[in-house]
């Protein structure tokens, strides 16, 4: 009864990671889709634009963390024995 409720809870924990590397990639994706939109409509304006890049590389950031965040735990769940 404790292996198939150990297997749940693990299963449970590998959907949340995934749902964190999803919330992650939305984030991203949001930030550099404001950038993209504050070039085109702001582009004369030199303090939109210094936002812009900042919004961009934030999301880039993002991203990056956000994936590596997920390749680390997913590698630290499929461990034979977890360390506690």
């Amino acid at each position: 009864m404790d292996s198939i409720r150990d297997s749940l809870a693990l299963e449970r924990t590998r959907l949340a990671n995934e749902r964190t590397l999803l919330a992650y990639v939305r984030t991203g994706l949001s930030l550099i889709a404001a950038a993209a939109v504050l070039f085109q409509f702001f582009s004369s304006q030199h303090t939109h634009v210094a936002m812009a890049w900042l919004l961009l590389v934030f999301g880039a950031v993002v991203l990056v963390v956000g994936v590596y965040r997920f390749y680390s735990v997913r590698s630290y769940l499929n461990q034979d024995e977890p360390e506690e």
